[in-house]
């Protein structure tokens, strides 16, 4: 099919993916809290809202990058040396700051399910840093030259999802036990953090590569 990636672009892309999953930051933290204070059903409602944000990000991404494509190869060029910019800066940060995860376990007034699923979105829309990552991350795996670059980029941020669900979803369902181990084991998380910035140096380093051919 014209909007699946070939094998090897997939296995990239989902293992970037896994890594970013497992990252611990304020979506997982809002995930695993409101699963501590209010239910399962609550952390779950917050997990999907978040996960919604993402499909909206990459349908920003698709209409965005689309036009560039069109309007200007050398603009998606340039687009393409400042994600393997950022994806080193975001390295760094993993490295240097760590991750963000403290969730509360305090239990609270009773919350919605709408209103679970709207805070999960919300972390997701306004996060800068979100914002940038699927602006520069999901053109990576996509040629400028590619007729069908936004079919492609739409499935690339489908399946970013399925595979958030797959790491996601076991955290929520066993909350307590996840938040426990990684309060009791800093090392796990420091793990992560360096798995994350070697994904991701390798893949800045894949992109400026690429690009000098």
């Amino acid at each position: 099919m014209t909007f699946i990636p070939d094998l090897s672009i997939l296995v990239q892309f989902a293992i970037a993916s896994v890594i970013l999953a497992i990252t611990p930051g304020p979506d997982m933290t809002l995930f695993v809290s409101r699963t501590l204070s209010q239910g399962r059903a609550t952390g779950f409602a917050s997990m999907s809202g978040a996960l919604f944000g993402t499909l909206v990000h990459t349908t920003l991404v698709v209409v965005g990058i689309s036009a560039l494509i069109v309007a200007s190869p050398m603009a998606f060029f340039v687009l393409k040396i400042f994600g393997a910019g950022y994806l080193v800066f975001l390295a760094w940060q993993a490295l240097t700051k760590g991750s963000a995860f403290s969730p509360e376990a305090k239990a609270g007034p009773r919350i919605s399910l709408f209103r679970s699923w709207m805070a999960g979105l919300g972390v997701n829309l306004l996060n800068p840093k979100v914002i940038l990552f699927f602006m520069t991350f999901l053109p990576q795996f996509v040629s400028a030259h590619d007729p069908h670059a936004p079919g492609k980029l739409f499935f690339l941020g489908a399946l970013f999802v399925a595979v958030s669900i797959v790491v996601t979803a076991p955290m929520v369902l066993a909350a307590e036990r996840f938040a426990a181990a990684m309060k009791a084991s800093p090392r796990v998380t420091r793990v992560v953090d360096y798995l994350f910035a070697g994904v991701f140096s390798a893949f800045a380093l894949k992109i400026l590569t690429a690009q000098a051919k």
